[in-house]
């Protein structure tokens, strides 16, 4: 049941501002953007904590074990965070308040035992129920089945046939490892030599879990299933049972040969202290490869990779988590613009210090991964992490370019240039944009054993695609431009039939549909057109009875679309830049939900937020930006006075 203040309650404008709400706004700005200064490194950059599941804290604690290298003073306190996180059902969630999840379940039990938490303690023995009462542990997905096989816990066969090899098969094979996400390509390369070396965990305590397990696993024969149900599914699981029989056969020259490459895939893009890929994953993953390859603790490559995990950690008094990846780009991008709707113009410092580091972001003189399809493209792109060259995303590049672009086109006209021209190439022949690459809709993929996490590809989506709009509006490109128009078709063509746009970046139809109609006011779109029309009615329908909206990260499993537990401001301003986007800038609902972020909790210019607001893989992973209730919230009430204030009424920038 939903909180009785917060069931959705379209139009409900009795909590409309007054003239004392007026005057609160001009005064929370103030503070807020006071904080946000605050907050704004040395350098010129904003980075706030990016927080996961309890998935990678115990991957965390996994690899430690792994090594043979116990950290037992920050592992305490990751315990203590895992403890906290617990859910009521006995399990851990992928998001807060969320569902049992069996791998996160795992993942976390096993990292507790491992720091040395008695299996027979109560939350415990509650985890331990949980699981069983689900069919035990070999039904975790296949990252944590690999896991387990490092950990002699089930056997390799609990895994699907993933090889080496695999990269030196030809561009045209049905299988390539450029047909994949940035994400995945850096995560399996790695894994690759794990699945090839079979390594055993160090386990200096050797702990063990069979507990989890209601048979033997190694008796246990029925751990792949096809992951979509499609025939497709079948076909693939008969190749991996095929495999299985080939695997033996395969000469030791070639797994070498393949090895090596893989390896200098990984060196190449092994990106100091910042690691490969800019994702923990990847990072464990290399460390492992590594280890197993017999490189020293010295060696400055090993060294480099176990570095760049240790920069992820995040230690408080009494606690500890580690981070999936940092964010500093992509909040320095957001807070400026924020910074800027509040009111500091060009020259103030804390503006120019910022736009100045991130010009000296852009990444102009690396052909990342993606030029596999875009060879002819030159670079000029900004990656989500401090660096990460061979993975620019053009997510990212939008948002840098617009906010360079309203803090001074003239001084920064050759970095905005730059980085337009590589977003207008990385557009896909559909129309849209994905967050990495171009084409990247192999699905055919998504049908393979390893692929039951969902996550394997990087297509166009709505969010990302509309941000590229904005941008290319933003700079003066109109509806007749040829990839606008294909932009705006793409989106229209993506429209749910409810009027909402899907969010894959962000929690979720309200962060979707918020970002398509600021793209399609900017581009000179008629607000009054009955496609727009259907998402301002669909985004007035979830507001709820104290103002404010809210989505919760199940949404993301179709029964569950329209779930929401609670309002929060970072949804709510999305949902409020997304009216005044449409024209609504005086209705109740705008009125309302500004008082909601008015009245709501705050410490400074940080709006009080438990839920997660993000999602990194849509039912698999999911992270809450820990900046999003501080310069979103700020952001939407700044230009909800500066419209009021206007003659426009219309917000004239591209997000």
């Amino acid at each position: 049941m939903q909180p009785e203040d917060d069931t959705p309650n379209a139009g409900s404008g009795e909590a409309a501002l007054d003239g004392r709400a007026h005057a609160d706004l001009d005064a929370t700005i103030d503070e807020a953007r006071a904080w946000l200064a605050g907050q704004q490194a040395k350098d010129g950059s904003w980075a706030f904590e990016l927080e996961a599941d309890a998935t990678i804290p115990a991957e965390y604690i996994l690899l430690n074990h792994y090594l043979g290298e116990p950290r037992e003073a920050i592992e305490a306190k990751m315990g203590n965070y895992l403890r906290r996180i617990q859910g009521k059902h006995g399990g851990w969630p992928l998001f807060h308040d969320g569902d049992f999840d069996m791998s996160a379940t795992v993942k976390a039990y096993y990292a507790l035992k491992l720091i040395g938490d008695d299996p027979d303690a109560p939350h415990m023995a509650k985890a331990r129920a949980a699981v069983l009462a689900r069919g035990g542990a070999a039904r975790s997905n296949v990252f944590t089945r690999i896991a387990l096989a490092l950990f002699e816990q089930v056997p390799w066969r609990a895994a699907p046939v993933i090889r080496p090899e695999a990269m030196l098969l030809p561009s045209w094979s049905p299988f390539h490892i450029d047909k994949v996400a940035y994400w995945s390509r850096t995560v399996m390369i790695p894994l690759f030599v794990l699945a090839a070396t079979r390594p055993k965990a160090r386990n200096p305590r050797g702990v063990g879990i069979r507990e989890l397990f209601p048979e033997d696993p190694f008796k246990q024969t029925d751990f792949l299933h096809n992951p979509t149900g499609h025939v497709l599914g079948n076909v693939f699981l008969a190749i991996d049972k095929a495999a299985r029989l080939v695997q033996p056969m395969i000469p030791g020259w070639l797994e070498k040969k393949a090895i090596t490459k893989c390896m200098d895939f990984v060196k190449t893009r092994l990106n100091g202290e910042d690691g490969l890929g800019g994702i923990f994953p990847a990072m464990a993953n290399a460390v492992m490869a590594y280890d197993v390859l017999g490189y020293p603790r010295d060696h400055p490559d090993f060294v480099t990779a176990r570095g760049a995990i240790e920069k992820l950690v995040v230690e408080r008094d009494d606690e500890a988590y580690c981070q999936p990846c940092l964010s500093p780009v992509w909040d320095t991008g957001l807070a400026l613009h924020a910074m800027q709707e509040s009111g500091l113009v060009k020259g103030d410092e804390v503006l120019d210090k910022a736009a100045d580091w991130l010009v000296d972001r852009q990444i102009t003189d690396v052909k990342g991964d993606w030029a596999k399809k875009r060879p002819n493209l030159r670079p000029g792109g900004w990656a989500f992490q401090y660096w990460n060259d061979h993975y620019p995303d053009v997510d990212d590049t939008a948002v840098v370019i617009m906010a360079l672009h309203r803090a001074d086109p003239v001084r920064y006209k050759e970095a905005i240039d730059r980085g337009v021209e590589w977003i207008i190439g990385m557009q896909s022949e559909n129309g849209g944009w994905g967050a990495f690459d171009a084409e990247n809709e192999a699905y055919h993929l998504n049908h393979i054993p390893f692929a039951d996490h969902g996550a394997l590809l990087d297509p166009p989506t709505s969010d990302v695609s509309a941000r590229c709009l904005g941008t290319l509006a933003q700079l003066g490109y109109g509806a007749d431009d040829a990839v606008v128009a294909r932009a705006i078709q793409f989106l229209k063509d993506e429209q749910e039939e409810d009027g909402s746009w899907f969010g894959r970046w962000g929690t979720n139809y309200i962060y979707g549909t918020w970002s398509v109609l600021s793209a399609l006011n900017a581009v000179g779109e008629d607000m009054s057109q009955p496609y727009i029309r259907r998402a301002v009615d669909w985004l007035k329908s979830r507001q709820m009875a104290n103002g404010g909206w809210g989505e919760d990260c199940a949404t993301y499993w179709e029964e569950q679309k329209g779930l929401a537990k609670e309002s929060t401001p970072s949804q709510t301003a999305w949902a409020l830049m997304g009216l005044m986007a449409a024209g609504e800038l005086d209705s109740a609902e705008v009125e309302s939900g500004v008082t909601y972020l008015l009245n709501h909790p705050r410490e400074g210019g940080k709006w009080q937020e438990t839920m997660f607001n993000a999602v990194g893989f849509p039912k698999v992973f999911y992270i809450t930006y820990h900046g999003y209730s501080a310069y979103f919230p700020l952001w939407t009430l700044s230009r909800y006075r500066n419209l009021k204030r206007s003659n426009t009424k219309r917000p004239a920038y591209g997000i």
